[in-house]
């Protein structure tokens, strides 16, 4: 009789090694080779083409499909809910932002900004403007353009619609249901794509801006990371209370999305990724669908702080000392104005200027901050899309819909952490009974 060696854990090189790995020597690039760093824009360029080219299709698929084997009912209820505790985490990242900035004042000293405008921008939207703006004239156009909000808005009517007609729409159901895997499969080829994508967009942001440009505001861009850092902890705090799920298998899950939003800064290069691991860790995805996506124009968690922080500070460097009820009355603005620049080009940026208008700050303060703006970018549009994933579990912890044998309640590497493919789609999908894990000998 033979003695045959346990079974060890085998290394794989999996798409997240290749991402980090693609981040080191995209940091290096930027850092040692600025001028051939540069040059490499056209490579982040198409990976986020790449990325935007199947945002709208998926999107569309999806929601068709969780709406119209939900009904309306669930839309409303996951509505409610969803916008519940996207303004509970609104509110404590905006007073995150404004303790840190009191706290640590990081505008003192700082060189004070100008009076003249800054840059550019466009206006924000008004509340009217807003509403309107999310139902689309057309539904082609809002595909053309990517507007998130309006194919979300076109794809929640249309769902109901077909949840209304029964049967007789059935076809359009099973054609959304299998452009949903064919999207989802499309995804999987454009992330082989990731780490060059990534590695490149770190290495042009790197070598654009440079390592001086944080000396001056090095403190600000400090406080930020810290305050985004005290954030998520208590982010995750509240997740692991509210839900009991494994934090390990849950920040192993969205670790690709998170990593693809802090190099791109761009929120929607990490959209198609975070539906279909959220999916994968056992979450369903008429949840996923809907809520993700309504996140990007109402969940902006790492956006509102930073604007808080930012405003005070520019008020610090200005030698105007803003008075408590001043500094929560500029929080309520910020809470509402946040939300009107969805689809905005820099969104941020744009929200800033009239806070700094309305409150008669000088506004070449956004000129102030523009050198780091891009760095802080960076961290504030991952945390943006790591509070839409504690968002989706939330929410969907509370409607009960994530069965206990999901692959979020198990650390990783138990009995049934590991489920099939098409065990995760069935609990995903609800369509037929989540299979039991496997029996421990």
């Amino acid at each position: 009789m033979t003695d045959t060696p346990a079974p060890g854990r085998r290394f794989r090189f999996t798409l997240t090694h290749g991402i980090v790995v693609g981040l080191v020597i995209g940091g290096l690039l930027g850092w040692l080779m600025p001028e051939f760093a540069r040059s490499l824009k056209p490579v982040s360029d198409l990976f986020l083409r790449m990325i935007r080219m199947v945002v709208g299709p998926l999107l569309f698929t999806t929601l068709v499909v969780g709406i119209a084997g939900a009904g309306g009912k669930m839309v409303g209820r996951l509505a409610v809910k969803a916008i519940l505790w996207f303004e509970a985490a609104t509110t404590v990242a905006l007073f995150i932002g404004l303790a840190a900035a009191n706290l640590v004042r990081p505008g003192v000293g700082a060189p004070p900004p100008t009076g003249g405008p800054a840059t550019d921008l466009a206006h924000a939207k008004t509340w009217t403007e807003f509403i309107l703006d999310a139902f689309p004239v057309s539904f082609i156009d809002a595909m053309a353009k990517n507007d998130v909000l309006q194919v979300v808005v076109f794809s929640v009517f249309l769902g109901l619609a077909v949840a209304a007609a029964g049967a007789r729409a059935k076809l359009i159901k099973d054609v959304a249901e299998a452009g949903a895997e064919a999207m989802f499969k499309m995804v999987g080829y454009v992330m082989k794509f990731a780490p060059f994508g990534v590695g490149a967009a770190i290495a042009v942001t790197v070598g654009k801006s440079g390592i001086g440009v944080l000396l001056p505001l090095l403190q600000l861009v400090g406080t930020l990371y810290g305050a985004l850092i005290v954030f998520l902890i208590l982010l995750f705090v509240a997740l692991r209370l509210l839900t009991r799920v494994h934090m390990g298998s849950f920040l192993a899950g969205i670790r690709e999305p998170a990593i693809i939003a802090f190099t791109t800064a761009t929120s929607d290069a990490a959209l198609p990724r975070a539906l279909q691991v959220l999916e994968q860790l056992g979450i369903p995805r008429r949840i996923v669908s809907f809520v993700v996506p309504t996140g990007y124009a109402f969940n902006l968690d790492g956006s509102t702080l930073y604007l808080a922080l930012a405003m005070v500070f520019i008020a610090q460097a200005a030698h105007v000392d803003m008075s408590w009820g001043q500094q929560l009355t500029a929080m309520v603005l910020l809470m509402l104005s946040s939300k009107g620049v969805a689809g905005v080009r820099g969104a941020a940026l744009v929200v800033l200027a009239g806070a700094l208008k309305a409150f008669d700050l000088p506004d070449g303060g956004v000129a102030l901050v523009l050198g780091v703006d891009a760095v802080m970018d960076m961290g504030r549009t991952c945390v943006n899309v790591v509070g839409n994933c504690v968002a989706t579990v939330v929410v969907a912890v509370w409607e009960k819909a994530i069965p206990p044998e999901a692959p979020i309640f198990r650390p990783r590497g138990a009995p049934g952490s590991d489920l099939p493919e098409a065990a995760v789609y069935a609990m995903a999908t609800g369509e037929v009974p989540a299979v039991e894990p496997a029996a421990v000998d």
